[in-house]
């Protein structure tokens, strides 16, 4: 059982300004804006959500293939790729372009400004779905907005049910490219931000989206998440955080439970609460990849969080 995920690697340069933005941006200058901050703290991780989502779902046990385009200087992401047992297969290599990037400073007030360049994500409609054999389910996730909508319209002429989750990619269309999306979908993931601009572009609810689809999952950070079905509203809880550290990429461990569950038949329920639960492991990690337990460990948080057996 193999979940093909189509979607973005990046690197994500992490720096922290150890002051406030407010103390040395002039308003009255912001025209001949011109500034530099000192930055002493500073790490690389290892992200993107194809990379992101694959690596939770192998830690589950499971089996990724992620899809996407990467760079010339993807070696240190390839050489962990697999230390960690993840299929490399389907991740094409340009050689006149960098592994997307973002380059994310942070102050005191937690205000951040990031720079992020696409690189080789742009070209991700160079990989095509049906390169890939013995896939189950597909996810199409933030990529190339026309990797993004060839990969959908692939997965559909595969005759392979597919998870349709659009996060920071979600901007780049339109109300009828998203009501397309969802007409092609099996199945559609969003946080309660996207799926409040979901609802703008397309005039539907959430419980219309649903009825296109087997069901709409809508994350809601600490509050947990919904998951709507054609007639009932499933509300899913959150596990408890031992720390709170990084919420980045909890969104991306939450679709690697998600994809766990489903690839495994199990009901929306314990679904849900795996991807809740792996959502609030990574919580306490910085970095979306530095994260880790054995199937033991994992089973016991379930069985605390939650008052039940996983299985």
């Amino acid at each position: 059982m193999t979940a093909l995920i189509c979607g973005s690697f990046a690197y994500d340069t992490i720096m922290v300004f150890k002051d406030k933005f407010k103390n040395h941006i002039l308003p009255e200058k912001i025209h001949i804006l011109n500034v530099a901050f000192h930055v002493p703290e500073m790490r690389r991780e290892f992200g993107g959500c194809a990379g992101n989502i694959a690596y939770n779902l192998k830690l589950l046990g499971g089996d990724p293939l992620p899809m996407g385009t990467v760079g010339v200087d993807f070696g240190p992401y390839a050489e962990w790729m697999d230390a960690n047992g993840i299929n490399r297969a389907h991740v094409t290599g340009l050689q006149d372009s960098y592994t997307a990037q973002a380059f994310i400073t942070t102050d005191m007030d937690d205000n951040q400004i990031t720079a992020f360049h696409p690189g080789a994500m742009d070209e991700a409609h160079q990989n095509r779905v049906s390169d890939a054999s013995g896939v189950t389910i597909g996810m199409v996730s933030p990529d190339g907005r026309q990797g993004m909508v060839e990969h959908a319209a692939q997965f559909v002429d595969a005759g392979i049910p597919f998870i349709f989750d659009p996060g920071q990619g979600l901007p780049l269309f339109g109300g009828e490219d998203l009501k397309d999306f969802i007409d092609k979908a099996t199945w559609v993931c969003v946080n309660d931000y996207e799926s409040q601009l979901m609802q703008e572009r397309t005039g539907y609810s959430p419980h219309e989206i649903a009825g296109q689809v087997d069901a709409l999952i809508v994350t809601r950070g600490a509050e947990g998440s919904y998951i709507y079905t054609e007639n009932r509203r499933l509300e899913v809880p959150a596990a408890t955080a031992r720390d709170v550290v990084d919420p980045t990429g909890c969104g991306d461990a939450y679709r690697g439970g998600l994809l766990y569950g489903m690839l495994h038949g199990m009901d929306w329920e314990t679904t849900g609460r795996i991807a809740a639960l792996m959502g609030t492991i990574k919580v306490g990690h910085h970095g979306t990849q530095n994260h880790g337990f054995d199937p033991d460990e994992f089973r016991q948080l379930y069985r605390n969080n939650f008052g039940a057996e996983m299985d």
